[in-house]
């Protein structure tokens, strides 16, 4: 049992505040890779999740990324961090949680996809003008920033890849 399933055992469905971790990656065609959900049912999200207890935000989205897609990310990027009411959950079974987001994007990762089953439907790339509809609010929010002030849209590898040195 993990640290949150524990806390929950103590407070029950009460709101808590936890710190989580996504990250955009990006492939060399400069596609974004992100994954359908479970929850919210059928939504489109960054792959990630939240901080069990000694992890750092680095070490949650490096583990989460593996976790959710197999893939192994090379350097990490600040985008910023998220939080605030606009950052509170109720999920399905009752659980309240305010969310601090810390979001990073890497261009760098090995592996091959493998999608988890548990908490995926599928993972995909996406041009950004072919993103989803259907787009978990927060994340869509954190991809907006990205996109407007990292993202290079040419697809030509200059600076820092597809990025601006704003990402540095």
């Amino acid at each position: 049992m993990g640290y949150i399933e524990e806390l929950r055992e103590i407070v029950g469905h009460r709101p808590l505040i936890f710190v989580g971790s996504v990250t955009v990656i990006v492939d060399e065609m400069g596609r974004l890779l992100l994954q359908q959900r479970k929850f919210p049912k059928g939504a489109w999200g960054l792959a990630g999740g939240l901080m069990e207890l000694g992890e750092s935000t680095e070490e949650v989205a490096r583990r989460e990324v593996y976790e959710e897609t197999g893939l192994k990310l090379d350097e990490l990027h600040l985008i910023n961090v998220y939080s605030g009411p606009e950052n509170f959950i109720k999920a399905e079974n009752g659980d309240e949680f305010y969310v601090v987001t810390v979001a990073y994007f890497s261009e760098g990762d090995e592996g091959e996809l493998n999608i988890d089953k548990a908490e995926s439907i599928k993972v995909e790339f996406f041009y950004p003008d072919e993103l989803p509809s259907n787009m978990v609010k927060s994340h869509k929010v954190i991809l907006d920033e990205f996109l407007s002030k990292h993202y290079r849209d040419d697809k030509k590898k200059v600076d820092n890849g597809y990025f601006t040195n704003g990402g540095q």
